[in-house]
C-alpha cells in the first residue's frame, strides 16, 4: 500500500518535465536515431549517456526561470534583454518549428499508410492535423496535460522491440560507455544531427511556459520554495532520462536489426518501420509504427504550443492552454497556423528529409545563443534571487554551450563544404 502511495505521489509530481522529455523523441527524432543505427550500428549508443546530463541541466534552468519569474522564456528575454535578440530568436524559431511540425505530420501520415496501404499518406496527414487542432482548441488545459502524460507511455513500445530477438549485451555495454568517433563528414553529420535533435531550442521555451501554467493551475498565490524546486528537478530528471532511454533503444533496435540486416540507408521514419518488418517480424514492425504515431500526437502540440508561447509573449497577447479559445484567440490561431503551414510542406515540394536538414541548421545556430542567455538569466540574482544556478548546473550548462557551439560551427562547415 505504501509503495502504491509513493508511486501515486511520484506520478503526480511528473508533468512538464516528462512531457518535454518524451516530446523530444518525436517522429523527426526517431528518423535521426534510426539513420544513426542503420548507418553505424551501435557506434552512437554512447551519445544517449552524454546527452542526458546536458539536457537535464538546461531544462532545469528553463523550468526554474518559469517558476521564479512567472514568465515564459520569451517574457524573460523581453524584460531583461534588447529587443533585437528577441526578434532574432523569433525569426529563427518560426521556420524551424514549422518545418519540424511538417516533418512530423508527414512521418505520421506515411506510417499510417504503411499500416493501412489502401489509404493514401496525405489523407492520414490531413486527418492527424485536423484531430490535433480539434483536441488542442476544445480540451481544457488539465485534460491536455493528462492526455500528453499518458501518451508518453506509448514510447515504452521502443523498449520492447530489442528483446524480440537475440542481443550481444557485452557489445552493447561497450558501445554505451566507450565513445566511438569516426573522423569523417558522414559520421560527424550524424553526431551533429543527434545533438540538434536532443537539445532543441523549442523545448527551452515550452518547459518554462509549462511551469508557469502548472503553477497558475495549482494556485495563483503559491510561493516558490525548495520543495517546489526539488519536485521540478525530479520531474525534469525523469523526463530527460526517459527521453534518453527511448533514444538509446531506437538506436539499439535499428543498429542491431537494420545494420546487421544490411540496410544502412534510412531517410525517413516510415522506411525504418518498413525495413523492420521482414527482418524482425510483424510485431516489431507494428510496435515501431504505432510508436511513431503516438509520439507525433505528443510532440506536435508541444511544437505548436512552444511557437505560440514565443509569439504571444513577444507581442504581449493573451496566451495559455488553460484559457478558452475566446479568451486567447491569438494563441490558438498561431497554433492552428503552424499546423496548417506544417501540413502544407507536403504539397510544395519540400520533403520531410529536407525539412529536417533545414530544421537542424536553424536549431544548431540558435541553440548556443539561447543557452548562453539561459545561463546568464539563471546566474542573475536580480532576476532569480536565491535560486541562481549551483556550481554543477553551471559546469553542465557551459559544457552544453561549448558542445552546441562546436556543433553549430561543424554544421555550417559541412553545409558550406558540400560534397
Amino acid at each position: 500500500m505504501k509503495k502504491d502511495n509513493k508511486l501515486t505521489r511520484f506520478w503526480k509530481v511528473l508533468g512538464p518535465g516528462l512531457i518535454t522529455g518524451a516530446s523530444d523523441d518525436d517522429p523527426s527524432g526517431i528518423a535521426t536515431y534510426s539513420q544513426a543505427g542503420a548507418a553505424y550500428g551501435l557506434s552512437t549508443l554512447w551519445t544517449s549517456v552524454i546527452a542526458f546530463p546536458l539536457m537535464a541541466a538546461i531544462q532545469q534552468m528553463c523550468a526554474k526561470i518559469g517558476l521564479v519569474t512567472s514568465q515564459g522564456l520569451t517574457g524573460a528575454l523581453k524584460t531583461h534583454y534588447p529587443r533585437p535578440i528577441l526578434y532574432l530568436m523569433l525569426l529563427f524559431s518560426f521556420p524551424a518549428i514549422v518545418m519540424n511540425i511538417g516533418a512530423d505530420i508527414a512521418g505520421m501520415g506515411a506510417v499510417g499508410n504503411l499500416l493501412f496501404p489502401k489509404i493514401e499518406a496525405t489523407y492520414f496527414s490531413v486527418f492527424f492535423t485536423v484531430l490535433l487542432l480539434v483536441l488542442i482548441v476544445y480540451l481544457p488545459y488539465q485534460k491536455i496535460a493528462k492526455t500528453l502524460k499518458y501518451l508518453c507511455i506509448v514510447l515504452l513500445v521502443y523498449l520492447v522491440v530489442p528483446f524480440l530477438y537475440k542481443q550481444d549485451w557485452l557489445d552493447i555495454a561497450k558501445n554505451t560507455f566507450i565513445p566511438t568517433i569516426h573522423f569523417n563528414k558522414e559520421f560527424i553529420s550524424v553526431l551533429v544531427g543527434i545533438l540538434g535533435t536532443t537539445i532543441s531550442p523549442y523545448l527551452f521555451f515550452w518547459q518554462a511556459s509549462m511551469e508557469v501554467e502548472e503553477m497558475a493551475h495549482k494556485s495563483k498565490h503559491l510561493i516558490v520554495n525548495k520543495k517546489i524546486i526539488s519536485e521540478m528537478k525530479q520531474d525534469v530528471d525523469f523526463g530527460m532520462s526517459f527521453s534518453g532511454v527511448v533514444m538509446f533503444f531506437i538506436i539499439l533496435t535499428t543498429g542491431t536489426v537494420l545494420f546487421k540486416g544490411g540496410i544502412h540507408q534510412i531517410e525517413t521514419v516510415e522506411q525504418a518501420a518498413a525495413a523492420l518488418k521482414p527482418l524482425a517480424g510483424n510485431f516489431a514492425y507494428l510496435l515501431f509504427a504505432i510508436g511513431v504515431i503516438g509520439t507525433g500526437l505528443l510532440a506536435i502540440p508541444v511544437l505548436s504550443g512552444s511557437l505560440s508561447y514565443i509569439i504571444t509573449e513577444t507581442f504581449g497577447w493573451q496566451q495559455g492552454l488553460d484559457k478558452k479559445f475566446h479568451e486567447a484567440k491569438a494563441f490558438y490561431i498561431v497554433m492552428a497556423i503552424s499546423l496548417i503551414l506544417g501540413l502544407s510542406l507536403n504539397y510544395i515540394g519540400i520533403s520531410p528529409v529536407q525539412a529536417l536538414i533545414y530544421t537542424a541548421i536553424l536549431y544548431g545556430m540558435t541553440a548556443p545563443v539561447l543557452i548562453a542567455i539561459i545561463l546568464h538569466i539563471s546566474n542573475n540574482k536580480s532576476v532569480m534571487g536565491r535560486f541562481t544556478n549551483s556550481r554543477i548546473s553551471n559546469i553542465l550548462g557551459f559544457t552544453a554551450l561549448i558542445i552546441m557551439s562546436a556543433a553549430a560551427i561543424v554544421l555550417l562547415y559541412l553545409q558550406l563544404a558540400g560534397d
